[in-house]
């Protein structure tokens, strides 16, 4: 049956404590009764609408991802580099609110397949959200060695990894933290480059 607007007042308050909670714990120690008290709820309503914590978790990726996605469209305009680094923006803020989750995320990626499994299904979304931009700039007259998929996820990848070792793990060594508005810039400068590099001469 569909959920009822309490039902969703309901949902909606345990996914804001469970990243209270993992912000504050960390999400393997996090437990389903701090979650419900935090959420002002019984631990018995939690199954309700979720069987475990690793599924509170996808649900709470699967926001993270469409968050990204639909703010991204938001700050598309005509010009490819603007639209790119707005992305860049949108995906670096985004990371960092969500970053217990993300956290969270390597932890049971690295210890369950089929978390790992569904977690590839949710990136798969910002692939191809890559991928349709470099066939945009491919119309528009560029093109690229790699094959387009294989660039997007290269692309995809060094997001994630730039994220990852600057927001979760310190940065790198004897390198001086950037700000965010040079975080972004590097993301930008990289995922621009990438596509729009090579155009093909006018006859």
């Amino acid at each position: 049956m569909p959920p009822t607007p309490k039902g969703r007042r309901t949902e909606a308050a345990f996914l804001d404590a469970a990243r209270r909670v993992f912000a504050e714990k960390g999400y393997f120690n996090a437990k389903i009764s701090d979650i419900a008290q935090a959420a002002g709820k019984s631990s018995g309503s939690f199954y309700n609408y979720y069987e475990n914590k690793e599924e509170l978790l996808q649900a709470l990726l699967d926001q993270f991802s469409s968050e990204v996605l639909v703010k991204s469209f938001q700050n598309q305009g005509d010009d490819p580099e603007e639209g790119i680094r707005a992305a860049a923006r949108v995906y670096w803020h985004t990371y960092r609110e969500y970053l217990a989750e993300m956290i969270g995320m390597f932890q049971m990626s690295m210890t369950d397949e089929s978390f790992n499994a569904r977690w590839r299904e949710v990136r798969s979304a910002g692939v191809r959200a890559v991928l349709a931009g470099i066939h945009a700039a491919e119309q528009a007259g560029y093109r690229h060695g790699p094959r387009p998929d294989l660039l997007a996820s290269a692309i995809a990848a060094m997001i994630d990894s730039f994220c990852w070792t600057w927001l979760a793990t310190g940065g790198e060594p004897d390198m001086p933290t950037p700000t965010d508005e040079e975080a972004i810039e590097a993301i930008a400068t990289v995922w621009y480059r990438s596509v729009y590099y090579d155009p093909v001469p006018r006859a």
